[in-house]
Formats: C-alpha cells, sequence, structure tokens
C-alpha cells in the first residue's frame, strides 16, 4: 500500500506517493522528474548526489523518504540569482574553472549553499572538511577550492563584470 508525504520542494509544495523503501534521489529523479542531483555511487561516497534538507547538505541516495515528510528540500533546480539567472555559487564554478564534466558540480554547489547559508565567514579549513564529502574524477580540488572562495566574495559583494577584452 502507498504511503503519501508531503515535502516542500524549491519552495513548492508537493505530495508524493512513496511505495517500499524510496531513497529522496529516487523521489526527485523518477518521481518528480528533477534530474539535476546526480547519483554518483548510490552509498554515500561520492557527494554528487547531494541537496539541502531543512538547511542542512545532505545526501540524497542514502536519505530515506521517512524522514521527508513536512521537510524543506532545495535542489540544484532551485538555485537562481536574484535576478532569475545563475545563482553566485554557479556561476563562481564556472568562472572559476571548476566545471569539467559537471557531473559533481550540483553537489558541490548544495553543499556550498548549505554551508554559506549558516556561516558566510567560514574559513578555507571549514571549506575544505565541506568538500572533502565529494568526489570529483576530473577537475581537480584546486579549481574547485579556487571557485568555493570566489563563491564567498560573490556572495558578499556581487559579482563584478569583465570589462571587455579582459
Amino acid at each position: 500500500m502507498a504511503e503519501a508525504i508531503t515535502f516542500k520542494i524549491n519552495g513548492e509544495t508537493k505530495t508524493v506517493a512513496i511505495e517500499g523503501h524510496e531513497k529522496l534521489i529516487e523521489i526527485l529523479r523518477e518521481k518528480l522528474d528533477l534530474t539535476g542531483t546526480k547519483c554518483g555511487c548510490d552509498d554515500a561516497s561520492c557527494g554528487a548526489c547531494t541537496v539541502v534538507v531543512n538547511g542542512e547538505a545532505k545526501k540524497s541516495c542514502v536519505f530515506p523518504h521517512a524522514k521527508l515528510n513536512g521537510a524543506e528540500v532545495t535542489t540544484i533546480e532551485g538555485m537562481t540569482g536574484k535576478d532569475g539567472g545563475l545563482h553566485p555559487i554557479q556561476q563562481a564554478m564556472i568562472d572559476g574553472g571548476a566545471v569539467q564534466c559537471g557531473y559533481c558540480i550540483p553537489g558541490i554547489v548544495m553543499e556550498l549553499h548549505a554551508l554559506y547559508s549558516r556561516n558566510l565567514e567560514a574559513g578555507e579549513a571549514e571549506i575544505t572538511e565541506a568538500l572533502s564529502r565529494h568526489f570529483c574524477r576530473c577537475t581537480g580540488y584546486e579549481a574547485i577550492m579556487k571557485s568555493a572562495l570566489l563563491a564567498q566574495e560573490y556572495l558578499k559583494k556581487g559579482r563584478k563584470k569583465a570589462k571587455k577584452g579582459k
């Protein structure tokens, strides 16, 4: 028999029928067609599936549906800037050169969103700790750390537009 759960996803309240022991990643991708959240390992070791649940970064591949009722979830699809375009963290990933294949980036963006939402003054050690929960197969962490620090700057001061030709 199906169980109905109701939660807020990217600002919109949804009720979803659940059968069995579905994980959040399955609900997002298969029932809500939110495919920006990636499943890289299915055992919480890579971080590609990270979303924000009630303000905290959570790995959706192991997050049980039983904890979803009444929760507030933000996925990469819910991340937008004030102008409706890219969120500053997303823009910083591009500007800092952190995007190669892009598979891990949605999870990293969500991890940084949770971190900076609770502590915009996070230092490099705290950022490194947050990023340690993510596995990037192609970029390397230098560009990701550079982009994470750039994101912090964008969130604090806004993004300065480059002049033409520079």
